[in-house]
């Protein structure tokens, strides 16, 4: 698919133990020759580290003490030539020996042009290269092992199966229309849809889950001043990342942090307690409490379990209500034993569950984790330990449109509709599936997907 020779830092920016220089492409390894001078002379030989320097061939100067590897095409992440030379991990060895192989012939590789290779040479599909960058920006274990287990292939297994049933499908339907004169055998296409259809819905089915274990959640944690917001943040957090007073109204401005919930990687607000204040610093904070309060997908509304519900509260409620809503009574500690557990001051169709707490003794903190990742996952049992949930937002679309056109399918078959229209539906349902494992992706949709990932993958 290319003809020239790529290179690029494959390692990230900073300090560290080792750094990697990556070359692919036809060249490679006549490049590397050039600037590495090994111990013991001798060709580069595959799978084999050699060490030696990275030497500037304009002035002998020796740059930097490296481990050199060669991998032979097609035995290759890109199915090319690929040389990785491991440096130590500076910035200034690595753009060294960087800016040596550009001067020796390479040219400087675009943001995932190595795995864009990989995919267009046939080692990878589509669905596989996506799973590659989240594999590198998993926050979870579980998002981890759903990431694993796309670049494993299950997902691109499921669809060409569904593909390779619904091409026969259309093949019949093609013969019918196009040779209407010929006797063509009577085939009844209903199983094959209906077992296609069934495939798409139960990948759907997970579809949700397994985004939200990709790209987490926001939960803003919201309340009166002094309530336990971040002593809250902290518990769930299990560090004190907030600063924690008795004196009302310490936090004045959001704090973000992410929690590992159950799986779920959970971006956790701190807010500003809101109330009516004149202090124009305390005023900007609850503005911007009302702000993150607006982009949370959940809302943690807090009280005081050892103080009564107040109009505060009330109003609090109105403004979290708008979205869902765990009801959280914290210090639970402070209140008596012979009160029991507070009740609950109202009911309403957004507030999911109701949750005791102590964030200075730990009191129902892990039954609070366990109640955020139920609202995050819509009440369904969590399902990332199956690791076969489909967690890109494109892949779901593209099966929410073969979908809908396999359901047209089926519907215009079981009704005797003229076979043409069926075979428009096939159509737009393989062009669906195949948009998820690259078959009927177009350049500008490669070019936003690869577009993400870091130079050097």
């Amino acid at each position: 698919m290319y003809d020239d020779t790529i290179a690029a830092i494959a390692t990230p920016p900073g300090e560290g133990g080792v750094g990697i220089v990556r070359i692919s492409g036809a060249e490679a390894r006549a490049i590397a020759a050039r600037i590495f001078r090994p111990l013991r002379p001798g060709p580069l030989r595959p799978y084999r580290l050699r060490y030696g320097h990275v030497v500037d061939p304009a002035t002998n100067t020796v740059i930097d003490e490296v481990l050199v590897a060669f991998m032979r095409a097609p035995h290759s992440f890109t199915r090319e030539d690929v040389v990785e030379i491991s440096c130590h991990g500076g910035p200034q060895p690595l753009q060294s020996a960087l800016a040596l192989a550009l001067a020796a012939g390479a040219r400087l590789a675009r943001p995932g042009e190595f795995t864009l290779r990989a995919f267009l040479n046939g080692r990878i599909d589509l669905s596989q290269a996506e799973a590659t960058l989240d594999v590198i920006r998993a926050r979870t274990a579980a998002g981890l092992a759903l990431a694993q287990a796309q670049l494993g292939g299950w997902l691109a297994g499921e669809v060409r199966s569904v593909r390779a049933a619904l091409l026969e499908c259309l093949a019949y339907v093609t013969v019918v229309v196009d040779f209407p004169e010929d006797e063509v055998e009577p085939q009844d296409l209903g199983p094959s849809l209906r077992a296609g259809l069934a495939t798409v819905e139960r990948l759907l089915a997970g579809a949700e889950q397994g985004i939200i274990y990709r790209q987490g959640a926001r939960v803003a944690i919201v309340g009166r001043p002094n309530v336990g917001k971040s002593s809250l943040l902290n518990a769930l957090l299990r560090a004190d990342r907030a600063i924690v007073t008795p004196v009302p109204g310490t936090t004045r401005d959001t704090l973000e942090e992410t929690a590992n919930l159950e799986g779920i990687p959970v971006t956790l607000v701190d807010t500003a307690g809101i109330h009516e204040s004149a202090d124009p610093v305390e005023q900007l904070g609850i503005e911007r409490a009302r702000a993150a309060l607006d982009s949370a997908d959940l809302a943690l509304l807090v009280f005081d379990a050892a103080q009564p519900f107040t109009p505060g509260d009330a109003q609090i409620a109105r403004l979290t209500l708008e979205k869902p809503t765990i009801l959280v009574w914290n210090k639970i500690d402070d209140r008596s034993a012979e009160d029991g557990p507070p009740a609950a001051p109202f009911a309403h169709p957004r507030l999911l569950s109701t949750v005791c707490t102590s964030a200075r003794t730990g009191a129902g903190i892990a039954a609070l984790a366990r109640s955020v990742a139920a609202a995050l996952l819509g009440g369904v049992p969590p399902a990332a330990a199956e690791a076969r949930l489909v967690s890109n937002p494109r892949h779901r679309d593209a099966l929410r449109r073969a979908e809908e056109h396999l359901r047209a399918a089926l519907a215009g078959w079981e009704a005797g509709h003229p076979t043409d229209l069926i075979g428009g539906d096939l159509t737009a349902a393989l062009n669906a599936l195949g948009e998820i494992t690259g078959e009927t992706v177009g350049d500008d949709l490669l070019d936003v997907i690869f577009s993400r990932f870091c130079i050097g993958k």
